[in-house]
């Protein structure tokens, strides 16, 4: 890598961790959804948070007093709270409503109990937990406490008598209808769930959940398909998944790295096609993932009628697309692909596609002006789960710390041995050892 792309890697990563510099509650380690005031803490975001102190440290960004500062209050914070079935509740069965009060720690707008963004959570607590690992008594604390959240997570409750993960549940409903199927961002959760010491899903659950898997080919690439492109990402945040391979990668000869790259490509590819004839789209210009959007109208451009969407899971090359492009997505895809992603960096970059202090704006479309007066519509906020994942991604590039953390993390070991992953740095399972079948 030139010093030149390091050094412009370097900065995307302390401006974005701005946000997390000011978006935070220090009684509780709680940290907000997004940048506007009313906004309520996101636990998953608050999971990246505590990854992104460690890079923080590491880069000069912030004091290791800091970080372990905001991690014992985080973790002190989630270890004590409220767990219960009523609606005020931070939490139940181990897991933890989605959004919760900034201030009080409490759910907010009838939020589900949330597995995946529990499993963000608390991958998060325990890659703290990898990172102070010293003898004294606040580092022992935040180990300790890590441990016993992660162990009271009954994982084979939010099964709800079915083999796979429900999405959540909600005091008032029950379970949410929809489980995990198809590939997704909670395969890292699916690694906690068959880890647990204490309520583990078999593998047979797992297997239920990557049968839901789709194998396509786009632009000649055949890949693990999933449309928006934080799919691909999220998961190499936490795990170093190069040259390990479950029951279903084995038999396509390839790994989630390797397919995270091909997604990358296609992505490119959609772009540089730009079958949709949208403005912002080219081999230079792309990220379409979960992001920020002008919408929800639709409205005529150039004689055309465009749906133009919120806050959604954009994705290619099926859709939904309407023209959103989120730089920070684009970048976040540098470890897969630096060959195409560095010269989108350095276009972003040139063009100033709403630079802020923060970073990349969230996303931009400049078919629609915003209300502050740009030609182009620019997202108005900045996103906890748009920032953490870009600066954590960006680190997996640089000196892949996170992954190198996590290969001694019992639980993530334990995940990939049941979920029969082999391969690369992952040792074999000792002679003897209990893995569910």
């Amino acid at each position: 890598m030139a010093q030149s792309h390091d050094k412009t890697l370097h900065r995307l990563q302390k401006e974005s961790f701005a946000y997390f510099a000011r978006e935070y509650n220090p009684a509780t380690g709680l940290v907000r959804d997004k940048t506007k005031s009313t906004s309520p803490s996101s636990i998953a975001v608050t999971g990246f948070a505590l990854a992104v102190y460690v890079v923080a440290v590491e880069r000069g960004f912030m004091r290791r007093s800091e970080a372990l500062k905001r991690t014992l209050a985080a973790v002190r914070f989630f270890d004590a709270s409220s767990q219960g079935g009523d609606a005020g509740a931070t939490g139940h069965r181990g897991f933890y409503y989605h959004f919760l009060d900034m201030k009080k720690g409490a759910r907010v707008w009838k939020c589900e109990l949330s597995t995946v963004d529990s499993g963000f959570l608390v991958l998060g607590m325990l890659v703290a937990a990898e990172y102070f690992s010293g003898a004294n008594a606040e580092e022992r604390e935040i180990r300790e406490r890590v441990g016993e959240i992660y162990r009271r997570m009954e994982w084979d409750w939010a099964c709800n008598g079915a083999l796979t993960l429900s999405h959540g549940h909600t005091p008032e409903r029950g379970f949410i209808k929809y489980r995990w199927q198809g590939y997704s961002e909670g395969l890292p959760m699916y690694l906690l769930a068959l880890g647990s010491p204490t309520h583990p899903l078999s593998h047979d659950s797992y297997r239920a959940w990557t049968r839901t898997y789709r194998w396509k080919r786009v632009y000649g690439y055949e890949y693990l398909y999933a449309g928006p492109l934080f799919i691909h990402q999220f998961m190499h945040a936490w795990i170093d998944f190069r040259g390990l391979q479950d029951d279903f990668m084995r038999a396509k000869s390839s790994d989630y790295f390797e397919n995270s790259r091909r997604a990358t490509y296609v992505q490119q590819e959609y772009c540089r096609r730009n079958p949709r004839g949208f403005e912002c789209h080219s081999d230079l210009s792309w990220g379409i993932t979960a992001s920020d959007g002008p919408g929800p109208f639709v409205r005529r451009v150039k004689g055309r009628r465009i749906n133009f969407l919120g806050y959604h899971a954009r994705g290619i090359p099926f859709g939904p697309d309407d023209g959103t492009i989120s730089a920070g997505a684009a970048v976040a895809s540098v470890p897969f692909a630096p060959e195409i992603v560095l010269p989108t960096i350095d276009y972003f970059m040139k063009t100033d596609v709403g630079s802020r202090p923060c970073g990349f704006a969230v996303s931009f479309n400049p078919m629609v002006g915003d209300s502050a007066g740009h030609r182009e519509w620019r997202s108005k906020h900045n996103f906890g789960l748009n920032h953490g994942p870009l600066i954590l991604m960006i680190e997996c590039y640089r000196s892949g710390l996170i992954g190198r953390l996590m290969r001694n993390c019992q639980p993530v070991v334990r995940g990939l041995q049941r979920a029969h992953f082999s391969g690369a740095w992952l040792p074999s399972p000792k002679p003897g050892a209990h893995l569910p079948k």
